[in-house]
């Protein structure tokens, strides 16, 4: 049966512990060992891998993992009720916010990144939600 999940490398697994859960009232699940962790509190479930800055993305890559703020096609949307809480949250925990607050069709938006220099966004949608933009 198909499924979602999430894994994102941090450099430091306390230190993603730290943030996920502050910055998203996730909770820690299973351990599965210093370097493996899940975390609560989404519709899929997330997982933090503790993964070395300059350390091959891919067997026999020539690409390396870092944590400046990069860029990626794919990034979450973290769905939220109050968007300026969590955004206070978020940066308390952190975060860097790259985009302020806007009004969408479809609710509010703001952009950030972690940390670690994963891009995220935080998303509080109004009644019609993603229905607005059809």
């Amino acid at each position: 049966m198909p499924g979602l999940l999430l894994n994102i490398d941090v450099p430091d697994i306390d230190a993603g512990i730290a943030f996920y859960t502050a910055a998203f009232e996730l909770t820690v699940g299973r351990r599965f060992d210093d370097d493996f962790v899940e975390l609560l509190g989404l519709e899929a479930p997330l997982f933090l891998l503790a993964k070395p800055a300059g350390s091959a993305i891919a067997p026999g890559g020539s690409e390396t993992r870092r944590y400046s703020r990069h860029w990626s096609p794919i990034h979450p949307d973290i769905v939220v009720d109050d968007l300026d809480a969590a955004v206070t949250r978020a940066v308390a925990a952190g975060a860097v916010v790259e985009s302020a607050v806007r009004d969408a069709p479809y609710g509010r938006i703001a952009m950030l990144a972690d940390p670690f220099g994963h891009g995220f966004c935080l998303i509080a949608f109004n009644a019609a939600g993603y229905d607005a933009l059809t």
